[in-house]
């Protein structure tokens, strides 16, 4: 018996809006309809599915989108679809519109939910898109790239009034509970030191003692770069300018890191991811993931993926302490 051949394929982004979303959209439409399949695109994520806000698009529908931030198709965050009421109710809803492919563009947890619709017959790919670069099966994730360029022009901005005022400043990134941001911009920006939540031992003390001493030195200024996951940078500040007299400020530079035009290479990578998992669909492939290994495009299966474990890369890790000092 025949394998059933894909004739509709939907797409969604969900969770956190990353850059270069727009261009993976624009992707996988225009590949389906080259392919001859039609795509229908799902609003608000998951919960525009069990809301049933999906709309037919055609190739002019995402003309003029690849240099945009965020996503036209809008994201949500969905606590319905974590239940198994929920998820039988979106898979129910994609069967109803003929959806028979899905493709969902965001992080770990909305491969979670593709997973589920997975399991219950509608044959999904997920394509990795959040600017925290904490999937632990691709070395590249959409909008990382930007987010940490966004990032980095900002911490330069700050490190010129910090010089001017001899000043430390903390600087907060974005990742969650991931230190990639802050590890490739503390590199970057050449900071004094570096929070990672993989790494951090909460020893304020070496911090002051590393601002007395650069102080001494005759250090201008103190950058510490601090990762979204251990926080609380405006607490921070005031212990650390009320143990060392050095005049302390925090600066938290928040979604800013999530908006903004992709960078060239967030939107070749959103734009080959997005093309892949429309390839996977039309092979009749499912519960699948696209990732970048290796400087090639590979796929895992999504449980496979799920299961993996991201730390660090230890060898940069101490190339940036070293180049601090």
């Amino acid at each position: 018996m025949a394998e059933h051949k894909i004739r509709t394929i939907g797409v969604l982004t969900s969770g956190g809006d990353a850059p270069g979303m727009n261009a993976a959209i624009r992707a996988v439409v225009r590949t389906a309809l080259a392919k001859g399949r039609k795509v229908k695109g799902i609003k608000q994520g998951y919960l525009g599915l069990l809301n049933e806000k999906i709309i037919d698009m055609q190739s002019w529908d995402v003309s003029d989108i690849i240099q945009r931030g965020g996503t036209i198709l809008g994201t949500a965050r969905c606590e319905e679809f974590r239940t198994a009421k929920g998820q039988k109710k979106g898979a129910d809803i994609c069967k109803k519109h003929g959806i028979d492919g899905l493709v969902v563009i965001g992080g770990d947890g909305s491969y979670r939910g593709a997973q589920k619709l997975a399991g219950l017959g509608i044959n999904t790919i997920g394509v990795p898109g959040t600017i925290d670069l904490d999937i632990a099966c691709t070395e590249y994730t959409i909008g990382f790239d930007t987010a940490i360029n966004t990032a980095m022009e900002a911490i330069d901005k700050v490190r010129d009034t910090s010089t001017s005022h001899e000043r430390c400043s903390i600087i907060e990134v974005m990742g969650r509970s991931a230190g990639y941001i802050a590890l490739w911009c503390g590199m970057a920006n050449g900071a004094e030191d570096i929070l990672l939540p993989e790494k951090y031992d909460y020893d304020e003390q070496a911090l002051v003692n590393n601002i007395i001493y650069n102080r001494k030195r005759g250090k201008k200024h103190h950058i510490i770069v601090n990762a979204e996951g251990i926080g609380h940078s405006t607490s921070m500040a005031k212990r650390i300018e009320a143990a060392t007299g050095v005049e302390t400020r925090a600066t938290i530079l928040g979604h800013m890191q999530r908006g903004g035009n992709p960078t060239c290479r967030d939107r070749f990578m959103a734009s080959i991811m997005g093309a892949y998992a429309v390839d996977l669909l039309c092979e009749n492939k499912s519960k699948r993931v696209v990732a970048w290994r290796d400087g090639e495009l590979v796929d895992f299966d999504i449980d496979e993926a799920l299961s993996m474990q991201k730390n660090i890369n230890e060898y940069e890790y101490e190339v940036a302490h070293l180049l601090s000092i």
